[in-house]
C-alpha cells in the first residue's frame, strides 16, 4: 500500500493535550527511540479532538522535536496530516504534525 499524506483541516476542531509529550519508542524491550530522517527525536502526544458537534476522540500525534506543550493546554497543530496504514489485515490512521504549539491564550475556542 502506498502511503499518501491526507491533510487535516483543524479550523473547526478544539485540540487539547491530555498527556505530556514523550519520545516515541521503536522497541519497548530495548528502549530504542524513534528518530526522523534528520536524526531528531520523534515525540508522541496524546490529545483529545473535539469537533463542532461535541464528539470527542483521543488520538496520538507524532512530531519531530519536543513540543512546548503540557497536559491541559489547548494545542494548534501545524501541518497536520493523516496516514492510512495496514498491517496483517488491520488498518488505521496515524497522525503527524510539523509542529504542535500552544494555542494563543487570547484566541477564542473554535467550536
Amino acid at each position: 500500500m502506498r502511503t499518501i499524506p491526507i491533510p487535516v483541516d483543524t479550523s473547526k476542531l478544539v485540540i487539547t493535550c491530555v498527556k505530556s509529550p514523550k519520545p516515541r519508542l521503536l522497541n519497548k524491550d530495548t528502549g530504542e527511540i524513534k528518530t526522523d530522517k534528520n536524526g531528531n527525536t520523534v515525540y508522541e502526544v496524546t490529545v483529545s479532538v473535539e469537533d463542532e458537534f461535541g464528539r470527542i476522540e483521543l488520538v496520538k500525534i507524532g512530531t519531530s522535536g519536543e513540543p512546548p506543550i503540557s497536559a491541559g493546554q489547548q494545542v494548534n497543530p501545524t501541518g497536520l496530516v493523516g496516514y492510512v496504514w495496514e498491517i496483517a489485515g488491520r488498518w488505521g490512521i496515524s497522525y503527524r504534525a510539523a509542529a504542535l504549539l500552544p494555542a494563543d491564550a487570547g484566541e477564542p475556542l473554535r467550536v
